[in-house]
């Protein structure tokens, strides 16, 4: 009886000693902090990326939305710029923040742009090409 508690209680210990243990075999995966914590980071950042770009896009002073009809109004009607409350550069009226929704606009643009040609590669590599 004695021999079987001292059979159970070693390989209790050799299953403790294996969680302790710091040989890494090769077929098991390997995690380093650093960069566990490099890809907390970075998705915090994209994700702060991408609150910036919509919100300047859509939210920012109106939004980009709210200035398309007036501005297609004034190119292809009788309406003027002070219809919409335009008088001088430092007092636009509803284009109030255009430059900030174009530019949000721009990088949008340029951030499906790079995603598309990640996707393009990865998938030329996929099925074998270069």
């Amino acid at each position: 009886m004695f021999e079987k508690k001292k059979n159970l209680f070693l390989r209790v210990l050799d299953i403790v000693a294996g969680f302790l243990d710091d040989d890494i075999e090769e077929d098991e995966l390997q995690y380093d902090p650093v960069h566990i914590g490099a890809m907390i980071v970075l998705t915090m950042l994209g994700i702060s990326i991408l609150f910036w770009l919509f919100w300047s896009l859509l939210v920012f002073k109106g939004g980009l939305l709210e200035k398309v009809q007036p501005f297609f109004l004034v190119l292809f009607t009788q309406s003027n710029l002070a219809d919409f409350g335009y008088e001088y550069w430092h007092e636009q009226g509803i284009f109030n923040g255009w430059t900030t929704n174009l530019t949000a606009l721009v990088f949008l643009f340029f951030l499906i742009w790079g995603i598309w040609s990640i996707f393009k590669k990865t998938e030329k590599k996929k099925d074998g090409e270069k």
